[in-house]
């Protein structure tokens, strides 16, 4: 365990997360919503700090990042817990679930990423906000070799942390799941406020791009995806956008996503933004 970053110390033993837009309040021997924070004795510990479950030399395309460092492999690690819930989860087995992990210092991702002759380290498969602490001393140590840093993330997580990792991550995938609150807390467990300002905050600073996955009967009305479409374009008509069909996952039982929904709704994207991708069409 390491001590965690981004808490306050409370009264009779318990603590305040301030790492996330949940700040949990948490009572001694307990962890937060993410599960990876525990409060032991009144100090807040991380618990997944150096534990992989993950990891792949990927194309950075994968991530998917489509406008950076194109046609480049980066070496992709993951950890366990999400700060989110979502009923679809595509990694539910190490986002949500208890899985195995190895152990390995931020030295030694370094050094497999040197080996593998990758210019770059993603942080992704699980959410990489609740990882935070073992995140940033990698991206510390990147720069130092030179290598590049890609966050892909829901961009749920505080302006704090966020302004100290843009200092040492250079592109994130942000997804934003839906232009509309209620289905953030009804398929997510979380709010979009946050989310939106994430994606201002990060695309001042660094380069981005959003992915959003369009579900069958839950996210696929036109005319709020182009609200979506329209408020990206206001950040920066340049966001590539990455628009991915839905496929029964985890708690989700929907049917997949209609191709002829992702195509419209792509036609309509192109009117606000320059750059738009279809994603899981084969």
């Amino acid at each position: 365990m390491k001590e965690a970053l981004f808490y306050e110390k409370l009264d009779n033993n318990k603590v305040k997360c301030e790492l996330c837009p949940h700040e949990c309040f948490i009572k001694e021997d307990s962890t937060g919503i993410c599960k990876q924070r525990k409060n032991v004795d009144g100090t807040l510990y991380t618990l997944n700090y150096g534990k992989i479950s993950s990891y792949g030399n990927d194309p950075i395309e994968k991530k998917p990042l489509f406008h950076f460092r194109q046609n480049t492999n980066v070496f992709s690690i993951g950890s366990t817990g999400c700060n989110f819930s979502c009923k679809f989860c595509q990694n539910y087995s190490i986002s949500l679930e208890d899985t195995q992990t190895i152990q390995l210092s931020p030295n030694d991702i370094i050094n497999i990423a040197l080996k593998y002759n990758s210019p770059g380290i993603a942080f992704t498969y699980n959410e990489p906000t609740v990882w935070y602490e073992y995140m940033y001393d990698i991206a510390v140590k990147a720069k130092e070799k030179g290598l590049y840093t890609v966050m892909v993330t829901n961009g749920f997580i505080n302006k704090e942390p966020l302004l100290d990792l843009l200092k040492v991550i250079d592109a994130f995938n942000i997804d934003l799941k839906s232009f509309n609150n209620r289905y953030y807390k009804k398929m997510c467990g979380g709010c979009i406020d946050p989310v939106l300002e994430s994606i201002q905050t990060a695309a001042e600073k660094c380069h981005v791009e959003i992915t959003t996955l369009i579900v069958e009967n839950e996210n696929d009305k036109l005319n709020e995806l182009e609200e979506l479409f329209r408020w990206v374009s206001k950040v920066d008509k340049k966001i590539p956008i990455h628009l991915s069909r839905y496929f029964p996952m985890y708690k989700l039982k929907n049917p997949p996503t209609k191709k002829a929904t992702l195509t419209k709704a792509a036609e309509i994207a192109k009117e606000y933004l320059d750059y738009v991708y279809l994603g899981n069409v084969f």
